[in-house]
């Protein structure tokens, strides 16, 4: 029996490779990923998918780098010089990087690195196949290097499951609209069943991409398109804390951070350690050291920022700036006020081995984080897994993701220098009581929250969402599903069709005026009335003059503004004159606010209900007028016995009294018939489907929580389902005309007439 296997991949393996006296080295990586999903990849046939970090020389030594690596599960994307500069530090590191850190002035667009990228996803796509992928196994794709690929896998393997998890910042829509591939990016990341960010904002950044930029209905955390529910959550990133807390409590590394304590005697040291990146504040938190000399002079000779600066890029521009910049700030301030004793900053433009930087988080009195923007920082979660046994107090930035979790550090705006500067003059005199309470809280977070625990997770949800999409497809409409409703219908000899306009018959449009029948439709129609013993009744929202401008000349019944007025059973329109109008005032005075408000609003007025439409309006503004405008609505619905329908892009009030669901009804009870078939895409079609006998085929347009018992996908779906029944139907004979009680008597006396 064929046991499901993890594929996992990422730009990068596991494991660093250096060729030394033409030997090659395989050093195994100690980074948080590696470290948690180290138990998933080294187990049973799981592997982990990813560039090797190092270019082979000749066609030998590459079968001798994958031989190696399989041994340890691990299988290589080998990528060229040419593909490394244009999709890693090109279109990677020159448009994503910058433009999700919120620095779009920095990208540099080229067509050339974006295809490069778009050919290096597709590269990784074709190693994923070469692996005998079955669809029972798990795909978990990683970070923002590899956007296209879970769109590429799920054309390759349409019910796998796929993950994606994006290690660094989402930007607001309006900055990654600037992205001239935008389209093709959130399509991409669309092919996973679950995608992950650190922080609620990061999802709430893509969910309004793509509602604002692809047009997709956002359902709470969920999105629905290509026939999948797409669910968008937060798994903020852990460490491995039982490592760094044991490391930290080892007898090594306490005599080492007694060495640094004692070399820097009688100083509160202040640890940084950053990449060199723009993104981490570096030239910010220098600023706000130098401020605390100026501000505090009794100081000197106190402190010491501590500052590693991992080596990152310097050949780039930009980053070599940045690195010129910190020398001469460093140099300037240790220049201006250290002292032949005492060197304000000890400044290492190094990596460190694991020990060291485990030893420094030990002796450090304060961490200091000031990232202009962060998908995570874990520096700051080593720095507290270390400080179980030790004081210590963590300065960490706002916008950083570890602060939505680190909440008992103190948190600072990097950007204000002088909010810096109190941060750290409080972090050096704070009580050793609130140090350990504010410590406590957050090592408590950090063990609980771990890397491990949010492996688990992740992969615990994926399975959930795999089970739930299941139970979805079981309720969509498929080549078995129709042929089985179709038998129906012909084994039927009298047959309803409840069948909605909007959204059901006809696609939304800006303009609900230009919504108008076309030919085709008519056709369809025609067909589906001209079989023997059906009736199509068309229920609709619609006003019934519009209704009867559209379909006065056909046999249709047609039911207007959800059951107000109906043409059944003479095809002579009637209304429900016993219902009050008089809420209308109050209502309309209320939506005539928020529709002078907001450009792109209309109200529309119906004989018992009033509509408010938004589709014109700005996306995100014609939502939250939405949301106002229900709230203020809110104290009246009870009061005139109103009911409150939130539709697509529209709000509508009517009496109570109104629904399709009774109209439904009351022609299903006169009628009689032996075959019922109901489809609507609204929250006004739900009271319909709740009404008719349970024997009925109800079917919501949209995957969504429904009544209905079966969906399709889209309006265009809908038509194609409507038209098979219209094309496929068996004819029988004689037709059979819809009878009300009072026609039922009229025949029978014909009938009696012609006898006698």
């Amino acid at each position: 029996m064929y046991k499901k296997r993890t594929i996992i991949v990422s730009n990068r393996l596991p494991i660093r490779i250096e060729r030394k006296n033409n030997e090659l080295i395989f050093i195994p990586s100690e980074g948080g990923l590696a470290t948690g999903l180290g138990s998933v990849y080294k187990s049973d046939a799981n592997i982990w998918i990813g560039w090797p970090g190092i270019i082979p020389l000749n066609k030998e030594e590459e079968e001798i780098i994958t031989q190696q690596l399989a041994e340890h599960n691990l299988i290589p994307v080998f990528l060229t010089e040419n593909e490394l500069k244009g999709y890693y530090e090109g279109f990677s590191n020159e448009v994503l990087w910058p433009v999700f850190h919120y620095r779009p002035s920095y990208a540099e667009y080229r067509t050339t690195d974006w295809e490069t990228y778009q050919s290096v996803n597709l590269k990784f796509c074709h190693v994923v196949e070469q692996q005998q992928v079955q669809e029972k196994d798990e795909v978990w794709i990683h970070d923002y290097q590899l956007m296209l690929l879970p769109q590429l896998v799920r054309k390759s393997y349409p019910r796998i499951a796929i993950g994606y998890f994006q290690h660094i910042p989402f930007p607001n829509d309006e900055i990654f609209r600037s992205i001239p591939w935008r389209n093709e990016l959130l399509n991409g990341l669309l092919g996973a069943d679950l995608i992950g960010f650190h922080t609620f904002n990061d999802t709430q950044h893509f969910l309004n991409s793509c509602a604002h930029i692809l047009g997709l209905s956002v359902q709470n955390n969920c999105l629905h398109t290509d026939g999948r529910s797409i669910f968008t959550e937060v798994y903020p990133m852990g460490i491995d804390f039982e490592k760094f807390s044991q490391l930290a409590n080892s007898e090594s590394i306490q005599a080492r951070a007694k060495c640094i304590k004692d070399h820097y005697k009688n100083q509160k040291i202040i640890l940084s350690i950053d990449r060199l990146d723009y993104s981490k504040g570096i030239i910010e938190r220098l600023l706000a050291y130098e401020n605390l000399l100026v501000t505090y002079p009794e100081l000197k000779e106190q402190v010491l920022l501590y500052m590693i600066v991992v080596p990152s890029r310097d050949h780039v521009a930009q980053y070599k700036q940045l690195l010129d910049e910190i020398d001469r700030t460093v140099g300037h301030i240790n220049a201006v006020y250290g002292t032949n004793e005492w060197t304000p900053i000890a400044y290492f433009y190094n990596s460190f081995p694991l020990e060291e930087l485990s030893s420094l988080y030990v002796a450090a009195d304060i961490c200091l984080i000031t990232s202009l923007r962060d998908g995570m920082n874990l520096v700051c979660k080593e720095y507290i897994a270390c400080k179980e046994n030790t004081d210590g107090v963590l300065i960490l930035s706002e916008l950083a993701g570890a602060a939505k979790e680190l909440t008992q550090a103190i948190q600072i705006n990097p950007n204000a220098t002088d909010q810096v500067t109190e941060a750290i003059h409080t972090a050096l005199y704070m009580p050793i009581i609130e140090q350990r309470k504010r410590l406590d809280d957050s090592i408590a977070i950090v063990k609980k929250f771990n890397v491990r625990h949010w492996v688990r997770l992740f992969f615990n949800r994926l399975r959930e969402i795999k089970i739930f999409q299941q139970n979805e497809m079981a309720r969509k409409i498929n080549m078995h599903t129709r042929e089985s409703i179709l038998d129906q219908y012909n084994r039927a000899s009298r047959r309803l069709f409840f069948l909605d306009y909007d959204g059901t018959l006809i696609g939304f449009q800006n303009d609900p005026a230009a919504a108008i029948p076309n030919q085709s439709l008519y056709e369809t129609l025609n067909l589906l009335q001209e079989n023997d013993g059906s009736q199509v009744v068309i229920i609709s929202g619609r006003p019934h003059e519009t209704l009867d401008s559209w379909f006065s000349n056909e046999q249709y019944y047609l039911v207007a503004e959800h059951g107000a007025w109906s043409n059944y059973p003479t095809h002579k329109w009637h209304s429900n004159n016993v219902l009050s109008t008089r809420w209308k005032i109050p209502v309309k005075h209320i939506m005539a606010k928020y529709a002078n408000n907001t450009a792109g609003s209309v109200i529309e007025e119906k004989s018992y209900s009033l509509a408010w439409h938004y589709r014109k309006a700005q996306p995100g503004l014609g939502q939250l007028r939405a949301s106002e405008l229900v709230e203020s609505l809110r104290y009246l619905l009870q009061q005139h016995g109103l009911q409150l329908l939130m539709g697509d892009k529209v709000i509508e009030v009517k009496n109570s009294e109104l629904n399709k669901g009774k109209a439904a009804l009351h022609i299903v009870n006169n009628y009689k018939p032996d075959f019922i078939f109901a489809i609507g895409d609204d929250a006004t079609d739900e009271d319909m489907f709740l009404e008719l006998p349970a024997e009925a085929i109800t079917i919501k347009v949209g995957n969504k929580k429904s009544a209905a018992q079966f969906y399709v996908d889209t309006q265009q779906e809908a038509i194609q389902l409507i038209e098979y029944f219209a094309y496929n139907r068996k004819l029988l004979s004689p037709p059979l005309q819809p009878q009300s009680e009072n026609e039922e008597i009229i025949q029978e006396e014909n009938n009696e007439m012609q006898v006698e």
